[in-house]
């Protein structure tokens, strides 16, 4: 078999076998496939697609293509189950999930990823704890979450190592953006974590990587249809990313946002009804609640009673970070040194977003990365985020930038004021969730 060989078929519009799957997987993994050979490979993809035995082929022999954790004999005494973002902004859901269902019974292994581009990262987010470790060994990382109930840390390089080489060759030959390769790389490192269930976030929106909802619809379909058939009950939730989904954007910023939620101090009402919905899928898939009215009550429950909080505090602790964060998060937090109000040019009320431009104010300041060499600021960000439908005047400023000093302070406020467009009347609202597909809708 020869890589060329199936790369034509491919180029032809056949559909590949899973021997040929397998054999181009392992020659992306033991580098006896080129660069330019993966790169032609994925250009066939983009333009000829996947048949879905393709897919499914694709995404476990990535996901084979290293370790995959093992859970038997651990005795966890209940269910194994994850959720997945597509990325946005202000999406902090991560950081309050895994303890909300943790505290429902649910065991939650979660492998999570940087910041990509103008998305924010969960594991940048979660190193603006001081001593927080993202990359435990696998022995802890499993005791941890047998112990606690949930850990949020790094993909490992021995955690679907393929992926990494073939999404790095896509990243610079425009092939980024295909339904069949953003599956098999989004389940391929989710599935290796060794799940049972899995709650997918599938963004739409200025703001997504799919902006439209007729593509958000194909990638949630391919996404569940491919998972399920791999084994793992999949459920996705498509949602909007039209505007900030939170009241933060940054690292420090979003993990306060994060503790003040689980707390009760303030929930956000978008991110809230977003964290519930994911939540709620996550507790019918893994079988601890039969009902979404069922899931929600476990979910209140877990919140109010403060289960969930001190869940994530013992988490934090567990990979490294300080025992009382949670109480004392103010004392652990970068912050920045200059907060300044950021006000619209005149009144009016917030009509629409341009969302992608509003993350990338974040990495302006020095909170994301142009590249993957670059250093973040976890103290910078954006704060107060006023959403769409707000009536903006003098008093009430469009959100706070924090900065690392004045001058890019005022240009973080110009790139600010730029992404967000007023109008004289109230506009209409987006939906925050629009739809749930199961196994049984693709």
């Amino acid at each position: 078999m020869l890589p060329q060989e199936i790369i034509r078929a491919k180029r032809d519009g056949k559909t590949l076998s899973r021997e040929q799957i397998a054999f181009f997987v392992k020659g992306i993994t033991d580098n006896t496939v080129t660069d330019s050979q993966i790169a032609a490979f994925a250009m066939s993809v983009y333009f000829n697609g996947m048949a879905m035995p393709e897919r499914v082929a694709l995404t476990e022999e990535m996901m084979n293509s290293g370790n995959v954790v093992s859970w038997e004999g651990m005795d966890l005494g209940g269910p194994i189950v994850d959720k997945h973002s597509t990325g946005g902004v202000s999406d902090s859901v991560s950081l309050m999930l895994g303890p909300m269902v943790a505290a429902c019974g649910g065991y939650v292994p979660m492998i999570a990823g940087r910041g990509l581009g103008h998305t924010g990262g969960t594991l940048d987010k979660f190193e603006s704890i001081p001593g927080y470790n993202i990359q435990p060994d696998l022995q802890d990382f499993q005791r941890i979450v047998k112990d606690i109930g949930v850990a949020i840390i790094g993909q490992t390089a021995d955690l679907a190592p393929a992926d990494k080489r073939f999404y790095s060759i896509r990243d610079i030959t425009a092939t980024v953006d295909s339904i069949p390769l953003i599956t098999a790389s989004i389940l391929s490192k989710k599935l290796s974590a060794g799940l049972e269930s899995l709650a997918m976030d599938v963004k739409t929106g200025n703001g997504a990587f799919m902006t439209s909802l007729e593509d958000s619809r194909g990638l949630a379909s391919s996404i569940v249809a491919v998972a399920n058939d791999a084994g793992v009950r999949t459920s996705a939730t498509i949602t909007d990313m039209n505007e900030a989904l939170g009241d933060t954007a940054g690292n420090a910023t979003e993990m306060r946002e994060a503790v003040e939620y689980l707390t009760g101090v303030r929930r956000n009402p978008r991110l809230h009804e977003v964290t519930m919905a994911l939540a709620k899928q996550m507790l019918q898939l893994s079988g601890i609640a039969n009902t979404a009215e069922e899931a929600e009550a476990k979910l209140n429950e877990a919140l109010n009673s403060g289960r969930a909080a001190e869940i994530f505090g013992k988490m934090v602790h567990a990979l490294g970070g300080p025992a009382d964060f949670v109480e004392n998060w103010q004392h652990y937090l970068p912050k920045a040194p200059v907060v300044m109000p950021v006000y619209a040019d005149m009144p009016g009320y917030i009509a629409q977003v341009a969302t992608r431009e509003l993350g990338l104010v974040v990495v302006t300041l020095g909170g994301g990365r142009r590249n993957s060499a670059d250093t973040i600021n976890h103290a910078v960000g954006i704060t107060d985020i006023q959403p769409i439908g707000t009536y903006i005047d003098s008093d009430r400023p469009l959100a706070f930038v924090h900065a690392q000093d004045e001058i890019s302070a005022a240009a973080a406020a110009v790139e600010l004021k730029a992404s967000i467009g007023l109008s004289e009347t109230l506009p209409q609202l987006n939906p925050v969730v629009y739809e749930t597909l199961t196994a049984n809708d693709v």
